[in-house]
């Protein structure tokens, strides 16, 4: 007796559907977004509501003339956080344990204190603008009982849910984001001019101009990451067991690094990309229509109408698209800002740490995160406007950074941190570029205050 052959399963990919041509393009695609983790997390939340905020307002104020920073930011980002990545791999440990281990205690905690207090000042500022976009779809609702729920939201999905599947939480928020670059191909962008400003530097020696590039700086540049890119990177050790939770050498491969590497370059270009296309937007749309000062959420909100222009109520749509970006981003980037100082002081006193312990495992570090949280929560309450509080975070920031850059430089470049991976020449030449420029801009910023 013969039987008929049986026909090939519709699904053999095990549901996928793919057809054989495209099944090598899935799987590449489904290796990518596996080892997609430190450096996408790292980056998407760099266009953290501050980010935004100082973005829109560069676009708004200054058309297309601060697109070249993007172009000089990313390169500088990617030697930074490249080299911090390397740090947390090869040592095992975050940034402030091996500034501890190697230099003397009046370097460590004035750098501690500074990263502290700035991630503060931020998460209060990333609060505020989440609040405020908030009650522009829900107008009678108070800004302090926004605020008040936004804290108690992100404390406890750092605290209670565990750190495989926030990571993969924080990967989706990221998506947030594409609004903007969808915003720009629906509006007419002189792309020759914008490209030609992308390439070519434009400089004003003035307090206004000098404030903004600081800004973009800082906000793309930001001290919370390199604090967190290491740490996280050793979480990242943790949970694949290449390093235990109680520290030792890790083992690692260049194969393993690589992948680092291309989780690095992708997340830096990923927050570069994403910055270009909202500072684009800003002078498409606001500049272009006289808006050159965004005071409130509203104000930076009308950068996304052309993306709803035709259906009704595109004010409404424009504001909700803007608030569940600023949301949704927000609650990447304040655990992020949150957790990089929980490192920073557990390491710093030699206490237990990281997202891969319970809160029983771990008390201090996470009542580290629940008290900048709530710190950053206070700093509403001190009658700053909001959208002016995220440009002010993002210029502290690039202040901050540049002494923070100078002992990267250093500890990358140890053999006896580093070994075989210490810093070649490339990435010194990329580190030292990024310490002079941010330091120059921001000497530069003072002085024209003077």
């Amino acid at each position: 007796m013969t039987t008929a052959p049986r026909a090939k399963s519709a699904n053999p990919a095990g549901g996928s559907g793919a057809t054989p041509e495209a099944r090598p393009r899935v799987r590449r695609v489904g290796r990518l977004l596996r080892i997609l983790g430190p450096g996408l997390v790292t980056g998407a939340a760099d266009d953290d509501p501050s980010g935004i905020a100082t973005y829109s307002q560069a676009g708004a104020q200054f058309g297309f003339t601060t697109l070249w920073t993007m172009l000089f930011t990313f390169p500088l980002m990617v030697a930074v956080q490249d080299a911090c990545m390397r740090i947390g791999a090869v040592t095992g440990k975050g940034l402030a344990a091996i500034v501890r281990e190697r230099y003397p205690k009046w370097v460590l905690y004035p750098i501690v204190l500074l990263v502290v207090a700035a991630n503060t000042f931020n998460i209060g500022s990333d609060i505020g603008a989440m609040a405020a976009s908030t009650k522009l779809l829900a107008p009678g609702v108070p800004l302090p009982a926004l605020a008040i729920g936004f804290s108690v939201m992100i404390v406890l999905l750092e605290v209670l849910v565990s750190y495989k599947v926030y990571i993969r939480i924080l990967k989706w928020l990221a998506l947030a984001l594409f609004s903007y670059i969808g915003t720009a191909f629906l509006v007419t962008v002189p792309w020759g001019k914008a490209l030609q400003n992308t390439a070519i530097p434009h400089v004003e020696f003035n307090n206004n101009f000098l404030f903004i590039v600081v800004a973009i700086f800082g906000t793309t540049i930001s001290p919370y990451l390199f604090f967190w890119q290491t740490s996280n990177t050793v979480e990242d050790e943790i949970a694949e067991k290449r390093v235990g939770k109680n520290g030792g050498v890790p083992r690692i491969s260049n194969r393993y690094l690589r992948r680092l590497r291309v989780d690095t370059v992708i997340g830096m270009f990923f927050s570069n990309m994403v910055a270009w296309f909202i500072i684009l937007v800003g002078a498409v749309v606001l500049n272009a229509a006289g808006v050159v000062n965004i005071v409130t959420a509203a104000d930076a909100a009308k950068a996304l109408r052309p993306l709803v222009h035709s259906f009704p109520n595109s004010g409404y749509l424009a504001q909700l698209i803007f608030a569940v970006g600023v949301i949704g981003i927000g609650l990447m980037s304040i655990p992020v800002l949150a957790g990089s100082s929980a490192y920073a002081i557990a390491e710093t006193f030699k206490v237990r740490e990281g997202l891969s312990r319970r809160f029983s495992q771990a008390r201090t570090f996470y009542l580290v995160i629940i008290a900048g949280t709530l710190v950053g929560f206070g700093v509403n309450f001190i009658g700053l406007d909001p959208v002016k509080a995220l440009v002010l975070t993002a210029v502290f920031n690039g202040i901050v950074a540049v002494p923070l850059i100078y002992l990267i430089v250093r500890l990358s470049s140890r053999h006896d941190v580093m070994g075989k991976q210490a810093s070649g020449n490339w990435s010194k030449l990329g580190l030292w570029a990024a310490f002079a420029i941010m330091g120059s801009a921001a000497v530069a910023l003072l002085i024209s205050f003077l």
